[in-house]
């Protein structure tokens, strides 16, 4: 299945409002064959990054809406490197 990094631009954000909003995603994803691997939270940006085995960038933003609605301003095509 295909990964995607998505990045979030949520102005003010701590570790704790994502690590719910992960689990928000955890509780959602199995619905839309969608599995949240990781996530990475700069506070001091207010940006937030997470990888995710996904059909389609839409399968894994549909979670995101669903789980918590703070929908990725982008949503990337990667391949995991060594």
């Amino acid at each position: 299945m295909p990964l995607f990094m998505d990045m979030h631009d949520l102005g003010e954000v701590t570790m704790a409002d994502v690590a719910g909003a992960h689990q928000a995603d955890l509780a959602t994803q199995d619905a839309h064959g969608v599995h949240y691997l990781r996530y990475w939270v700069d506070e001091e940006h207010g940006k937030v990054f997470c990888l995710v085995d996904a059909p389609s960038a839409e399968a894994a933003s549909t979670v995101h809406r669903e789980a918590h609605g703070l929908v990725a301003a982008n949503v990337y095509p990667v391949e995991e490197g060594v």
